[in-house]
This record gives C-alpha cells, sequence and structure tokens, in this order.
C-alpha cells in the first residue's frame, strides 16, 4: 500500500509540474492575444478563450498520459491505449468500471482521480479567469473605453 501511495504521489508531482509548465503557456498565450480580447468584437475574444481551453485540455490530456505511462510500466495493460482509456476515466472521475486493475495497484485509480478533480479544477479556474477578463475587456472596448 505504501508503494501505492509513493507512486502515486510521485505521479501526481509530475502532474502538477505539467499543470504549471502548460498554464503558464496559455498565459503567455492570452497576454500575447490581448490585442484580440481589448477589441469590441466578442467573437475574436472567443477564439482567444478558446486558445486558453485548447492549451489546458492538452495539460490534462498530457496528465492522463503520464498516468497511462505509469500503469504501463506496471504491466496492468497490454496496449497504451487501453492504459490511456483507463487512466482518462479515472482521471475525469468517470468510473465507468469496465476495465479495472489488479489488486495489486487498484490504490492507483483514487489516487489519480483526487489528482484529475485538482487539476481540472486548476484548468477550470484558469479558464474563468481569461473568459471573464475577455469579456470585461470587450465590454469596456464596445463602451468607447469606459468599464461597465
Amino acid at each position: 500500500m505504501l508503494t501505492n501511495f509513493l507512486m502515486g504521489l510521485s505521479t501526481m508531482a509530475v502532474c502538477l509540474l505539467l499543470q504549471a509548465l502548460l498554464l503558464a503557456w496559455a498565459v503567455r498565450y492570452y497576454a500575447h492575444h490581448n490585442y484580440l480580447v481589448s477589441s469590441p468584437s466578442f467573437a475574436s475574444s472567443l477564439v482567444v478563450v478558446g486558445g486558453v481551453m485548447l492549451i489546458l485540455t492538452i495539460g490534462n490530456l498530457a496528465q492522463v498520459g503520464a498516468w497511462a505511462l505509469l500503469f504501463q510500466a506496471l504491466d496492468e495493460f497490454a496496449s497504451f491505449e487501453a492504459a490511456f482509456y483507463h487512466s482518462a476515466v479515472n482521471f475525469a472521475t468517470l468510473g465507468y468500471g469496465d476495465i479495472v486493475m489488479s489488486d495489486d495497484y487498484r490504490l492507483l485509480g483514487p489516487i489519480e482521480a483526487i489528482n484529475g478533480v485538482l487539476m481540472i479544477g486548476v484548468s477550470t479556474a484558469a479558464l474563468m479567469t481569461a473568459f471573464q477578463d475577455a469579456l470585461k475587456k470587450t465590454v469596456k472596448a464596445r463602451n468607447g473605453g469606459f468599464s461597465v
């Protein structure tokens, strides 16, 4: 059981690093496209926020992949595809149960689910912050520089 916790916490640390890197990329992307969100066009703001969402989704999928690599290293799955699918179900806390891990490593599933809830929460918060900022700037641009 202790081994599962150590492997799980180590993978969570890798996921946190991935989340931080992709979050930094998303922030840089948003800042680089500030001229689009500061225009009166809601569509251009939506394109930028969509880009942020895509970057954050890539980050979450990379984390699913990190867990899948762990599952493959433990010989839990015959293919990376099966490991990735199982990992995605855990990360998103869907819990289908159509594929289960062996008794030796089944504790890693709930640990990954905790990780997924936290990391998806961080992505959601970042996306909502970008959306609110873009909306505020778009409204300000439409009102001739005056905030609402």
